[in-house]
């Protein structure tokens, strides 16, 4: 009996991983080619099919750091049991189902985060403060970092003595360099380390450092002269090739940053308990992003490209960029984060550089709101959840 309950909350649990990774693919992952579709730079199916690529991918090569803090580094003295992990994934769920059918802003890391928290305190855990503070100061530091870059991307691009021949190509270079530096689980990496880079490839090949720096450089100067190039034949033609260079770039980073909030408290089920590699957790992960950008992201990408159609392509960039750059400080970090918070505080901060951010002070307020109380309610409601489904169960699991 012990046995089949065990294997019904194994597929139970599976099912609601890939079921929030779903959700995570048609909601979360598509801002990033928004501004492309509002410039008419792709079609919205085309932009769709893209993101369910890229947003696999990147779970399936960055997705492990998040993953891991999720299901193991948020409680001390308790492991993540099969019920423990339907408790979480059901709590999580139900807060972003809420979310996407009220209209009010539910980010998913706050209530992944709070759900798993709540869980394994009713577990008999310990709370793990170090990492809570280092994930709450993270989380704070976002609107403002994410809107200082944002504000001074705009600003740059809007300054009349740096034309759009050279301002979109510098940004593409910073982009570039960057992407050069990305930490991916494919590519070959040092003893002790698990992911490794471009530059850091280079360097481990060569011997030096040194090879780092001047792969990075080629990188972004390949980036600058691409776009340059391209902004010089047709200044409109330009900025659409970066808009979806961009937007390709980010919705890689948001399937990287987003997919460890559906398979982290699967982590040590899968890894521990079953004995299965990382790897087939993430591409689970992987699957339910890539058939939730397919089936549901269109509808939303309609939606969204009208909003960033109205903000125009300056802004739509300012917001993105921030984006693609404290995504991969947050994968890197193995910090769960909000795509959504990075997105808003983006689109704020660029809207500043004109004189007005566009967002009025009370839906801001609304939205923060929303936030803590996500957080707070979530760390209860994972809490109580468990207990229920212990006690229904009869303490079997």
């Amino acid at each position: 009996m012990v046995a089949v309950v065990f294997w019904a909350l194994v597929a139970l649990a599976t099912v609601t991983g890939i079921v929030t990774a779903w959700t995570l693919g048609a909601n979360s992952n598509s801002p990033p080619f928004a501004p492309a579709i509002g410039a008419n730079a792709i079609s919205t199916m085309r932009a769709a099919f893209l993101i369910g690529i890229l947003a696999a991918l990147g779970a399936l090569t960055q997705g492990g750091s998040i993953s891991e803090t999720v299901g193991a580094g948020l409680i001390d003295g308790a492991t993540i049991s099969s019920l423990a992990a339907v408790a979480g994934l059901l709590t999580a769920t139900a807060f972003m189902a809420f979310g996407i059918y009220s209209g009010y802003p539910v980010p998913a890391a706050f209530a992944t985060t709070g759900a798993m928290i709540g869980v394994g305190l009713s577990l008999g855990g310990d709370p793990v403060f170090d990492t809570y503070r280092r994930i709450a100061t993270f989380w704070v530091l976002v609107p403002p970092v994410s809107g200082g870059l944002a504000y001074l991307t705009a600003t740059l691009l809007r300054r009349d003595d740096i034309p759009e021949t050279v301002g979109v190509p510098l940004l593409a270079g910073v982009v570039g360099g960057i992407v050069a530096n990305v930490e991916l689980s494919v590519v070959p990496s040092p003893p002790g380390s698990e992911q490794g880079s471009l530059a850091g490839f280079a360097a481990m090949v060569v011997g030096t450092e040194v090879a780092a720096v001047v792969l990075t450089l080629l990188v972004a100067a390949g980036s600058f002269m691409f776009i340059r190039r391209r902004t010089q034949a047709s200044v409109d033609k330009g900025i659409k090739t970066f808009l979806v260079a961009l937007g390709s770039v980010v919705a890689f980073s948001s399937g990287g940053s987003q997919v460890g909030l559906a398979t982290g408290p699967l982590e040590n089920l899968y890894r521990v308990e079953l004995g299965l590699p990382g790897l087939l957790l993430l591409a689970l992960g992987a699957a339910g992003i890539l058939g939730g950008a397919w089936m549901g992201a269109p509808r939303l990408l309609q939606a969204t490209s009208r909003e960033y159609a109205q903000l125009g392509v300056r802004r739509s960039i300012a917001a993105l960029v921030p984006g693609f750059i404290i995504a991969q400080a947050a994968i890197t970090l193995g910090i769960p984060i909000s795509f959504n918070n990075i997105i808003i505080s983006g689109v704020i901060g660029g809207g500043l550089a004109g004189g007005s951010a566009g967002v009025s002070r009370r839906k801001i307020g609304i939205t923060i709101s929303f936030w803590l109380i996500t957080l707070v309610t979530s760390v209860l409601v994972g809490y109580g959840v468990y207990q229920v489904l212990d006690a229904a169960l009869g303490g079997q699991v």
